[in-house]
């Protein structure tokens, strides 16, 4: 499979390393930002991070589901992950998400978690510009990946006060751009 699904990705005019090694710097960005936001949501408590908790767990459970629609991708184009886990964080397409120094400053976690989904939107977009037209399974599923990270940008981003998005937090099946990827 390898072969051919290169093969074509080549013919199509994508450089396949320089895309094969983006979609692993997404993929490392997705694992490590589910990993951080678990540790983010936890924080969320009291009067004004109780309201956030929920959104910051859906957007946690889709970033690990980002990760995981990557990987095949990943692997039809002959790539593969770094054998150590310290590796791959530290090559994450993002920095960190850490904690803020003041763990019970909601405000802070909230710019801690729409930083981490601009990283992601401007980097799905580099992904969906180097692939269009030309590599149209990629292109799909990082396609798909962008549209949820603008959606959790901006649930985000409203809690901060800078507008409103017309994004409403979803109820039910969570990824529903993705989930096509996870079956």
């Amino acid at each position: 499979m390898a072969y051919v699904a290169r093969k074509v990705v080549e013919q199509a005019g994508i450089n396949v390393d320089e895309l094969v090694e983006l979609l692993v710097k997404n993929a490392s960005a997705e694992l490590t930002t589910y990993y951080y936001y678990t540790i983010l949501r936890a924080n969320l408590i009291g009067l004004e991070g109780e309201g956030l908790k929920e959104i910051a767990e859906v957007a946690r459970i889709e970033d690990r589901n980002h990760f995981e629609a990557l990987i095949p991708r990943i692997y039809e184009l002959d790539g593969k992950l770094p054998d150590c886990m310290k590796e791959f964080h530290d090559i994450s397409a993002c920095p960190p998400a850490n904690l803020p120094e003041d763990p019970t400053d909601v405000k802070a976690i909230l710019e801690v978690l729409v930083k981490a989904e601009r990283c992601a939107v401007y980097g799905y977009t580099r992904l969906c510009n180097m692939t269009a037209g030309k590599d149209h399974r990629t292109y799909d599923l990082v396609l798909a990946i962008l549209n949820e990270e603008i959606e959790h940008e901006s649930w985000f981003s409203e809690f901060l006060g800078e507008g409103p998005s017309g994004h409403f937090m979803r109820r039910g099946e969570s990824s529903p751009f993705v989930s096509k990827f996870l079956r």
